[in-house]
């Protein structure tokens, strides 16, 4: 196929798979939560905001989902809107199919011999185990889900306000601008779905508390990561030429040629 010659072609589809690869995986091993200070051999810091308190305890997918951030501005710059809402549907897509076939896995029959055979390792039932890793609530799925779709949206609309008014200076700005819409938007609804309107139930005060903690640490890793943004940006130029890369670029702001397939093949 004489497509995929193209390089920008297979740049589309080197960003599509590697954003949906870290969106899935995000979801996946967002089932651990894990202590950030303990991680960084630090005191604990108690924190308190409405009336609630703990400590700097996260999911394990707040590592990964900077990452997306990344390479959902990164696919904005070069494939405009069309290209970022056809990555985001198709990752949504892959998540829920993941859900499915995790959902299947439960329940299929185990092994005699397999449920026990992690005894040595302290999991006494493997099934269990198995079933409490990949079975996530439903109020979490659908609720990460429905976040994921709409801060994508909401990604692609910010950052190209901001776009319009600075034109092709400051990247970081519709960057981080971007993301810290999106993510704010994010934040709260994934939690509002998950635990308020889901069986936990939580009091308004402990869902504010909580989710404004997490959109503060989401916001404080992607603007840690523009770095990254810049170094994605110079590879792709590298990897384009200038010239190519510059055709991309102003494709995309206009909405206009900005999906791969119309591009001429060199």
């Amino acid at each position: 196929m004489r497509q995929l010659d193209d390089r920008a072609t297979r740049l589309f589809i080197a960003l599509a798979a590697f954003f949906c690869v870290n969106a899935v995986l995000a979801e996946f091993i967002g089932v651990k939560i894990f202590s950030l200070e303990a991680t960084l051999g630090i005191a604990p810091v108690h924190w308190r905001l409405l009336g609630e308190g703990g400590t700097l305890d996260f999911t394990a997918g707040t590592v990964i989902w900077p990452i997306v951030f990344i390479m959902t501005d990164t696919v904005n710059e070069y494939f405009g809107k069309r290209g970022v809402r056809l990555i985001s549907w198709l990752a949504a897509g892959l998540i829920a199919y993941a859900f499915l076939f995790a959902f299947i896995a439960i329940q299929l029959a185990p092994a005699s011999w397999w449920v026990a055979s992690a005894q040595t390792q302290g999991v006494p039932d493997y099934q269990a185990a198995y079933a409490a890793i990949f079975g996530q609530g439903m109020w979490i799925t659908v609720g990460s889900l429905v976040a994921f779709l709409i801060g994508q949206l909401v990604d692609i609309h910010v950052f190209h306000q901001i776009r319009r008014r600075t034109g092709e200076r400051h990247a970081w700005l519709r960057a981080t601008g971007s993301t810290m819409v999106s993510q704010l938007v994010d934040s709260f609804v994934v939690l509002y779905i998950a635990f308020v309107l889901g069986p936990a139930h939580w009091p308004m005060s402990r869902f504010l508390a909580v989710a404004s903690l997490n959109y503060t640490y989401k916001l404080l890793a992607a603007v840690a990561l523009i770095p990254l943004l810049y170094l994605a940006r110079a590879g792709i130029h590298r990897y384009l030429g200038e010239a190519r890369a510059a055709q991309l670029i102003h494709a995309a702001a206009h909405d206009h040629a900005a999906a791969p397939h119309p591009f001429p093949v060199d």
